[in-house]
């Protein structure tokens, strides 16, 4: 188990330092839902580590759990109906679930942060975007008014708005969906976090802005040593930005590597299948593959491999063994009887 590393500065608040350059530790991490028709096991076993620095993106497809193992980070889960029968989520050593309620406060969001998929949802339609950016100053560091105003054009500027000093006092619905992701950007970056996650940041937006978005965090993380951790469906989009990438099915991790021995070679039937569905310049005309089938249902998850009814590959032994995460190569894990031979096909 990780030792708890902290001091604390002259005011009593807790200060956190990076364990052997690890932020944050996600450890054998279970999140159930439980509703009146049975219980949904949405997380079942997931670890993995983030380092100063480091991008980490974390691909499935929708229902995969990508976006409740970031809730669970957070500690924004609804609960009840949800659920953490299991597992360890530090940051700096402290397990974050386990942290009293008013110290979890002060670390959502000075010290781990989160970019929300939907801009326009999660921002108050009610309130200027300046004045919302600007909370997190008076909220956090007890600034006036006018000072956290001041910080609030700052940040806009930063993340490269047009004219933020006369557009701090526009409303959410005055931006369009590439600005407001911004807006977004700049509410996460505010208290400069060590950890910042992004969920689904570019969803909805067209290609360019897509590119514009995803560099600017690569920019933002560079500049700040941020570990990011970016959620995705979208292979392409991280391409560039990732250093490792999990994948995640059906609530499990199937695989674990490098962003380069990842494209290059996948270790996983399921990771091999997303990025067989990339279009390819190189072919155009040809039908566009696909995974066959649908995700399972999370209260009934098939016995085995989770992903044996889709898998081309599947086996009899795949159907009644569940296959541990393990190492098939230097560096490369995969929950997979046949990894080695999905390496070499």
């Amino acid at each position: 188990m990780t030792t708890e590393t902290s001091t604390r500065s002259a005011n009593g608040e807790v200060t956190y330092t990076p364990q052997d350059g690890r932020l944050l530790e996600v450890e054998d991490l279970h999140v159930e839902f439980h509703t009146p028709d049975g219980i949904a096991r949405a997380i079942n076993g997931v670890s993995f580590d983030l380092h100063e620095g480091e991008s980490l993106a974390i691909l499935g497809e929708s229902g995969s759990g990508k976006s409740v193992t970031a809730q669970a980070i957070m500690g924004i889960l609804d609960m009840p109906p949800a659920v953490i029968p299991h597992g360890y989520i530090r940051y700096c050593g402290h397990d974050l679930l386990t942290m009293p309620e008013e110290q979890r406060r002060k670390t959502r969001g000075p010290e781990v942060s989160m970019i929300f998929q939907d801009a326009l949802s999660s921002l108050n339609p009610v309130f200027p975007v300046g004045w919302q950016i600007a909370e997190m100053f008076r909220i956090h560091r007890g600034m006036n008014k006018s000072d956290a105003l001041e910080q609030a054009v700052r940040l806009m500027e930063r993340v490269q708005i047009p004219a933020a000093r006369d557009r701090v006092k526009a409303y959410p619905h005055q931006f369009s969906g590439g600005m407001r992701q911004r807006i977004m950007i700049a509410m996460a970056i505010a208290l400069d976090p060590a950890v910042l996650i992004a969920d689904e940041p570019t969803t909805a937006l067209d290609v360019t802005v897509q590119a514009q978005i995803m560099s600017l965090l690569q920019e933002l993380q560079q500049e700040r040593q941020m570990g990011l951790i970016l959620i995705t469906h979208d292979l392409g989009v991280v391409a560039d930005v990732a250093d490792r990438i999990v994948v995640m099915y059906a609530g499990r991790l199937v695989e674990k590597a490098d962003v380069h021995d990842l494209y290059r070679n996948p270790a996983h039937p399921y990771t091999r299948g997303l990025l067989e569905s990339i279009p390819r310049l190189d072919q155009k005309g040809q039908t566009l593959a696909a995974i066959g089938g649908l995700p399972p249902n999370l209260m009934r998850i098939p016995p085995g491999c989770a992903f044996n009814p889709r898998c081309r590959m599947a086996q009899d032994v795949c159907r009644t063994e569940l296959p541990p995460l393990r190492e098939v190569a230097p560096g490369r894990l995969s929950a997979c009887h046949f990894a080695e031979e999905v390496i070499d096909a």
